[in-house]
């Protein structure tokens, strides 16, 4: 299936990836979201814990309410001390690994950027979060423009490799920009679609719990990121990038609904597009916040393929970031079956 490039996806990611929102503090990407999908929504509100939900038609006869829910939030870096001479000890905002942090650059929600020193290493030892810190260039602790509880991303340029595209947050930026794309692309439908940009994904599903609640969806789909096994040496998985969606069957937080991994299946088969069966061993998605919800949920996921997660330059293609907008558009649009 040969697809044209989409300049309106492309631009709308680069902005996305850009722009700061580690978890509990993504009111600056809430903002530059809202600010993008306003024109082709029916109806936009912001919830108690922060979600962006965002209503597109009304439920029709044999139509049913759907609940899309895509992350907004990051990893991230909170101080808990800052020492006399202006350095900063941090603490993790979800799965962040401290070999990927040496030597990294960081911005502050406030604006402040700094960079990632470490303590000298003894022989063999590897590096710890105790042996790191932040180095803002202040020269004492009055001099430093952060403080306790102050958080920051992780800054890295978007880069466009062509057909590959990388940035520090394509968890879940990259599944954003396919909710955004599948909003403005979605025109008729007999069902009542809420597109949920949920908060705190990365510490524990948070977001998705309470808007699940709010939105009681008939069926759910999550839209995340997924690993790859196709990297030397890597992971034993069967995803690769560049071959397609991939339709979640099982990762640690939850066993996708049966029937709505069949919908999945027969909508990309129907459009004829490529797609990968993925069982993930470890990881979890808003799938299992809207499967758990009031009396439960029939509820899925739809995966994008990407290479080395929760580092400063997580991996994606860009053929597979278009067909799954043509999947989850095409699932969207018609009467639900399950």
């Amino acid at each position: 299936m040969i697809i044209e490039k989409n300049n309106d996806l492309l631009n709308v990611l680069e902005m996305l990836v850009e722009t700061p929102g580690p978890s509990g503090a993504e009111h600056l990407i809430r903002s530059k979201i809202e600010d993008e999908i306003r024109d082709y929504a029916d109806e936009v509100y912001t919830d108690a814990l922060g979600n962006l939900i965002v209503r597109k038609g009304k439920k029709a006869e044999g139509g049913k309410r759907v609940m899309v829910s895509a992350h907004v939030d990051e990893i991230g870096l909170m101080v808990t001390h800052v020492d006399d001479n202006g350095f900063a000890r941090f603490i993790a905002i979800g799965g962040v690994s401290p070999l990927t942090c040496v030597g990294g650059r960081v911005l502050f929600i406030n604006g402040t950027p700094g960079v990632i020193g470490m303590e000298r290493l003894e022989k063999d030892e590897q590096p710890s979060f105790a042996k790191l810190f932040i180095d803002t260039g202040a020269t004492s602790k009055e001099d430093s423009r952060i403080g306790v509880g102050d958080v920051a991303g992780f800054e890295r340029p978007f880069m466009n490799l062509g057909k590959r595209l990388v940035a520090k947050s394509m968890d879940d930026r990259a599944a954003v920009a396919v909710a955004i794309e599948a909003l403005k692309t979605l025109k008729e439908t007999v069902n009542e679609v809420y597109f949920v940009f949920s908060v705190q994904e990365e510490v524990g599903l948070r977001g998705a719990i309470t808007a699940a609640y709010g939105v009681d969806p008939d069926v759910g789909i999550a839209v995340d990121v997924t690993r790859t096994g196709d990297t030397p040496k890597g992971v034993k998985m069967d995803v690769s990038l560049g071959k397609g969606p991939a339709i979640k069957v099982r990762d640690s937080s939850f066993i996708a609904d049966p029937r709505v991994v069949r919908w999945m299946v027969e909508e990309a088969k129907a459009q004829g597009l490529p797609y990968q069966m993925e069982v993930l061993e470890a990881g979890g998605t808003d799938g299992a916040a809207i499967q758990r919800t009031r009396a439960g949920v029939p509820a899925g996921c739809l995966s994008i393929p990407c290479r080395y997660i929760h580092s400063p330059s997580e991996m994606v293609d860009w053929d597979d970031l278009q067909q799954c907008v043509s999947l989850l558009t095409g699932m969207l649009t018609k009467e639900i079956e399950l």
